[in-house]
């Protein structure tokens, strides 16, 4: 298990707060999954997350987290961490 990124950018966009861990251009394919939402609602409801998959791995891995807009980018940033650390521990 590789160590939690950090977070490299928060931008509020239409009715979301994009907060981005890794960089998409690192990824072969970027998918938002059902069950990445699913885990995402117990810390906030609405939230999606982005998984992306290198050309030279197996693994999904979060690539960015996107909380309601109504949360504020502050509480954004928290509540993506603790689902990036839910999905990837």
């Amino acid at each position: 298990m590789t160590d939690t990124p950090a977070v490299q950018s928060v931008e509020t966009e239409d009715e979301y707060i994009h907060v981005r861990f890794r960089d998409p251009n690192e990824f072969d394919t970027i998918r938002t999954p059902d069950w990445a939402a699913n885990a995402a609602q117990d810390v906030s409801s609405g939230a999606e997350v982005r998984t992306g998959k290198r050309e030279d791995s197996d693994d999904w891995v979060v690539q960015s987290v996107l909380i309601k807009k109504q949360a504020g980018e502050e509480k954004a940033r928290d509540e993506a961490k603790r689902i990036l650390e839910k999905i990837e521990s």
